[in-house]
């Protein structure tokens, strides 16, 4: 099964594809889009979906999964967090893939066995996992491949998708 997972960020959307069969997964693309802070945030949103859209096409998943909006102090993050989701979430439906959704803290207790881990802890255990020789690069990307093998783990189990 190939699932490709999705970290959302206005400025940094993180994705990751991976192939599977639910306990040994194989790294096929890690990457983020990167938006200019200084355009609009609709020109941002358009960056977005346009790379999501060619993500898709390019590596065809069977399933996707979209980490839930983290609810920090900052509202106005937080709403932009969830309007690049719903870029996202649409585009997914658009082309018939089915998504699951992880709050952060689940997808953190799935691979590193801690809700509170640190970014850096999903980047190292995420290569491990994958038996990659060097970390994932980006931190956006890392998370993104941490919510496909989420989804991967949770789907093998029975669990949401």
């Amino acid at each position: 099964m190939r699932i490709l997972g999705i970290d959302c960020g206005s400025q940094n959307t993180g994705y990751g594809v991976i192939d599977t069969d639910g306990t040994r997964h194989r790294l096929v693309e890690a990457g983020f889009i990167h938006t200019d802070p200084k355009h609009s945030f609709p020109e941002r949103l358009r960056v977005i979906g346009a790379r999501l859209r060619e993500v898709i096409a390019q590596f065809q998943p069977d399933s996707a999964a979209v980490e839930d909006t983290f609810t920090a102090a900052n509202v106005r993050s937080a709403l932009k967090l969830t309007h690049v989701r719903g870029v996202a979430l649409f585009l997914l439906a658009e082309a018939g893939i089915p998504v699951g959704e992880y709050p952060p803290a689940q997808v953190k207790l799935a691979l590193v066995g801690n809700g509170r881990a640190e970014k850096q802890q999903v980047q190292w255990m995420t290569g491990v996992l994958l038996g990659l020789s060097e970390p994932i690069e980006s931190l956006d990307a890392s998370d993104a491949v941490a919510v496909a093998i989420c989804h991967a783990t949770r789907s093998a189990l029975g669990g949401p998708r």
